[in-house]
């Protein structure tokens, strides 16, 4: 009964434009889950009402681990997870550089009507690393 479940969903993504990549991403929950003490966690609501938060392990400016959570379609979680896995090793200066295109190519295909979950998951790293930068700034003039 599990494998005909798993064989119906994994249809449905297919015929609704989803890639393999992106259908991998969202079957094995690629980093969904929480960073216990995170260095930075941000959570935002999308236009569509999905909402995801990211937390960020940093250490040196350098993004040590990414995990997120999230509320929301497929999509989101599979743009959270490509978003997640581009940005673990990358300074936060690279990181702020990361496109809509970055994400979209890292998950190889995504339904055009999904595209506002590639948004949502790069607005919530953007006011991650915002949030984190704005808290260390404050601190070290203390």
């Amino acid at each position: 009964m599990e494998d005909e479940k798993a064989n119906s969903i994994l249809k449905l993504l297919k015929m609704s434009g989803y890639s393999d990549r992106a259908i991998d991403y969202y079957l094995k929950r690629v980093n969904i889950g929480e960073i216990k003490n995170p260095q930075a966690s941000f959570a935002y609501q999308g236009q569509c009402g999905d909402s995801m938060q990211i937390y960020l392990k940093i250490k040196d400016g350098i993004i040590e681990n990414a995990k997120f959570q999230v509320i929301g379609c497929a999509g989101a979680s599979a743009s959270g997870s490509a978003l997640t896995e581009i940005i673990k090793g990358m300074s936060l200066e690279e990181a702020k550089k990361i496109t809509e295109e970055d994400i979209k190519k890292e998950l190889d295909g995504i339904p055009n009507a999904k595209f506002h979950c590639v948004c949502l998951a790069l607005k919530t790293l953007r006011k991650t690393i915002e949030g984190y930068e704005k808290k260390s700034n404050t601190s070290s003039r203390l």
